[in-house]
């Protein structure tokens, strides 16, 4: 197996993991997420709630592999998410700080705003892997 492809597995899985144990902590079922790794590694979490400013519009929490978690109102499909908060400058943080999060921002307190770009340094494919590691469970019959 090429190198590459078993860290994009690797990926696959740990980023799988990491946000199952997001879910649980803001209260989402598993089947509201969905995790993608193609040319941007990307996850989604359907959140069970309505935004008081848009009453007609799903709130999703989204993740990705250069910003890191957004909290954001769905609109018109060919339309891009209004971002109501980035959380910080962690791609990775703990998820009982996605949950707090999600809780602040939802409560009204101001979240960090931070630039698009989460860090001047690169993040590459092995380093998210690397990151996500610790959220990895044991692979099926392993």
């Amino acid at each position: 197996m090429e190198h590459t492809e078993l860290d994009t597995r690797t990926l696959e899985r740990a980023l799988g993991d990491y946000v199952r144990e997001v879910a649980a902590a803001v209260g989402v079922p598993d089947e509201s997420t969905t995790v993608e790794i193609s040319d941007t590694a990307t996850a989604y979490l359907g959140l069970p709630r309505r935004w008081p400013g848009r009453p007609d519009h799903d709130v999703m929490l989204v993740w990705n592999e250069q910003r890191g978690w957004s909290l954001a109102v769905e609109t018109d499909p060919a339309t891009a998410p209004i971002v109501l908060a980035r959380q910080s400058d962690d791609l990775v943080p703990a998820p009982a700080a996605v949950a707090r999060f999600v809780a602040d921002t939802a409560a009204g307190r101001p979240a960090r705003q931070v630039p698009a770009a989460v860090s001047a340094i690169e993040v590459t494919r092995r380093s998210l892997a690397a990151r996500l590691r610790p959220y990895l469970r044991d692979a099926p019959g392993g």
